[in-house]
């Protein structure tokens, strides 16, 4: 494993997908980085926010995780500074009840949050996903039995999975993954209602659990998102007491 880059020569990779991982507890740096180079990627490792943000400009990885609460620099200041130099892709590590993190975190430009204590299954997944959609040309690999997905095209909108690319009425959409998983499942099957818990399947590995709640907030942040393109959207339609259904429009 790596240990804290950013002093002296910057670490050399072979060709593997580098993650940067972020975080002052030194039990999940040691779990996640295990796991990642389980899977095959390469792993570097920081314990403050002051200690990244030099090594990932300087160096960058292909993708990085931070923690949101950390001594000296946290998350989300990182995630800032960051922002003003690099699009470099960003998951968020947040407690149970950020939301109002989550909800800063994404608007500063994370490109998806995962929340403590999580699924080293979903963060894989996520991850992948992420690496998908952030560079096209990068060939990752087809999971034993996936066969590569199909573009949607519904009405106004068009959703590439292979990309994690999304347009409506030819502007694009910047979706989490999440978001993504939830659009998809709604718009392969429109005018179906999907319940909560069906939502949940099609968007988390089946050892996550989460509540009614955190989709919900999936999809009012998605409903923002496309407003912001198209001020009359209104595809993504709430049944009271049901869930949820999408309408070709």
């Amino acid at each position: 494993m790596e240990s804290e880059a950013g002093q002296g020569t910057p670490p050399q990779d072979d060709d593997r997908t580098v993650i940067a991982l972020v975080d002052d507890d030194r039990n999940i740096l040691t779990t996640v980085s295990i796991a990642l180079q389980a899977e095959g990627f390469a792993t570097r490792v920081y314990s403050d926010g002051e200690q990244a943000l030099s090594a990932l400009l300087g160096n960058p990885p292909d993708l990085a995780i931070f923690d949101i609460k950390m001594p000296k620099m946290d998350g989300m200041e990182l995630l800032r500074r960051l922002r003003e130099h690099s699009p470099l892709p960003v998951i968020f590590l947040t407690s149970k009840d950020d939301e109002q993190d989550e909800e800063a975190g994404l608007q500063m430009g994370a490109d998806d949050y995962i929340a403590k204590p999580f699924s080293l299954r979903l963060l894989l997944a996520r991850i992948r996903a992420i690496l998908r959609r952030s560079d096209a040309r990068r060939p990752m690999p087809i999971e034993p039995g996936e066969k590569p997905a199909e573009v949607i095209e519904r009405g106004r909108l068009r959703m590439d999975p292979a990309r994690h690319h999304v347009t409506w009425d030819g502007q694009p959409v910047s979706l989490t993954v999440t978001e993504f998983l939830l659009l998809e499942a709604l718009a392969l099957h429109p005018g179906v209602i999907k319940s909560r818990n069906q939502l949940m399947d099609a968007a988390y590995p089946d050892d996550v659990f989460v509540d009614d709640r955190t989709v919900d907030s999936h999809i009012k942040r998605m409903r923002r998102k496309f407003r912001s393109v198209d001020g009359t959207f209104s595809a993504i339609e709430t049944l009271y007491g049901a869930g949820y259904s999408f309408t070709d429009g």
